[in-house]
């Protein structure tokens, strides 16, 4: 939440010129003042401030001038980070031109960037006179200042005179979380809503704050007050589907599912949550195991590698790990960069001796990751067993490359070499392989 004058400031060119009527100036004010304004807009702050000070000199005591010098000198002096001097400088200026705008506005600036927020108020203050924009920068300033209740008497007043903004809603929220106050964040959107009815967010915002409170009766009426007055919405069913897994009403909760799955307005984030606690609810209720199937079917474009590893998971984890090895080859179709369910996808396929489909999806693996070891070793694996030795021994040489530290991983490259080089009828190599393997020493 930056103030007004920083998201509104442009940089300087070199062709920035004074927008003082200068009058009547020698030339050797004239040259100096120019060449700081050059300077400047090619970053040479420095040089700048030393064009200035000949410039002042040039200036021979008139207040015009002077005042006019202090101004680039204390841009130059904030851009330096010198802000004592800065603002020293900048109040020079003012105590001739007190309501000059240019100025406040780049002294809020400066005290902004050093975060003295006390001194930024009564600048604020005077700049509102001018521009009511400010009263925005003003409700910010006093809550940097933790003087909550003018910061929340500013905003309120802004929402009154101009409607409610995404801006002051976030800062009249971010004000009652550092205060705890979340009775009046509560009653302020209870407020908005019996104003506005139609508007979504803070229903979803009220929901949010009712089921922090632990009031899960209350955050259940306001998410079906909002399906009624808003039958369409789609992000109130990321709500429901919860109250409804929690009072048991299954057949509303997977309505509500469904519905998320599908929502293209709903991002993938939210979508992984929900399928998260509904695995967590089949694991506490596995009679409704055959639904994940039903569930996921209803992904429509969103089904991606992470949600069928999730359910892979869960599958693998319960020991059913032909279910997990169908949804993780499921998933990869559609996210082969994914390498933690390509490695739990290949495992479970060299477990139940899918030798075939083991080797190509290795093979075309190692395109994508040429520098993981353990894809090697699954190629060499599923080449052993297909009874291509060659192969399996270019793959498995390959794959030592990149080995680091890694033992157990190392004893089972040996291990499949030596596999391979019996089935090619050295026994010499065979045997070679066979004592390096037993030469590694685990630990446990």
């Amino acid at each position: 939440m930056l103030p007004k004058q920083v998201v509104a400031q442009e940089t300087e060119t070199t062709e920035e010129q004074p927008t003082d009527d200068l009058g009547n100036v020698t030339d050797a004010f004239q040259e100096n003042f120019f060449e700081a304004l050059k300077q400047k807009g090619i970053e040479n702050y420095e040089l700048a401030l030393d064009a200035l000070r000949k410039a002042e000199k040039a200036a021979k005591g008139d207040p015009k001038l002077e005042a006019v010098v202090a101004f680039e000198k204390a841009k130059n002096l904030t851009e330096l980070k010198q802000f004592e001097e800065a603002e020293v400088s900048f109040k020079q200026v003012l105590k001739t031109e007190p309501k000059r705008l240019d100025v406040l506005e780049s002294l809020y600036d400066l005290y902004y960037q050093k975060n003295d927020y006390d001194s930024a108020i009564p600048l604020v203050q005077k700049l509102i006179e001018s521009d009511e924009d400010y009263k925005e920068d003003l409700a910010n300033l006093y809550s940097r200042t933790r003087q909550f209740d003018k910061a929340i008497e500013v905003l309120d007043d802004l929402d009154e005179t101009l409607g409610e903004s995404d801006y002051r809603n976030a800062l009249r929220a971010q004000i009652y979380r550092q205060t705890g106050n979340t009775e009046g964040q509560i009653e302020s959107l209870e407020t908005r809503i019996d104003k506005n009815p139609k508007k979504e967010q803070d229903y979803l915002g009220l929901i949010y704050l009712y089921s922090e409170e632990g009031n899960t009766e209350k955050a259940f009426a306001t998410a079906k007050e909002l399906l009624k007055n808003q039958p369409n919405s789609k992000q109130v069913h990321l709500a429901l589907y919860k109250f409804y897994l929690d009072e048991n009403n299954t057949e509303e909760a997977f309505k509500s599912m469904n519905i998320v799955f599908a929502a293209s307005e709903i991002e993938k984030e939210s979508k992984y949550k929900v399928l998260s606690d509904f695995i967590g609810f089949v694991e506490k209720n596995p009679q409704y195991e055959t639904e994940l199937e039903n569930v996921v079917a209803n992904f429509s474009e969103t089904n991606t590698g992470k949600i069928y590893e999730q359910l892979g998971g869960y599958f693998n984890s319960k020991g059913q790990k032909e279910t997990a090895l169908k949804f993780y080859e499921k998933g990869i179709e559609g996210d082969p960069d994914n390498f933690s369910l390509l490695k739990n996808t290949l495992l479970l396929q060299i477990d139940f001796k899918k030798y075939d489909t083991a080797e190509k999806l290795s093979s075309d693996a190692l395109a994508i990751f040429p520098a993981q070891p353990l894809l090697y070793l699954i190629n060499g694996v599923a080449q052993n067993n297909l009874k291509n030795p060659d192969e399996a021994i270019e793959s498995l040489n390959s794959g030592l490359d990149y080995l680091f530290d890694n033992p157990t991983m190392e004893q089972d490259f040996y291990k499949q070499l030596q596999q391979a080089y019996t089935l090619k009828g050295d026994s010499k190599k065979a045997t070679e392989y066979a004592e390096k393997a037993a030469q590694i020493k685990l630990t446990n």
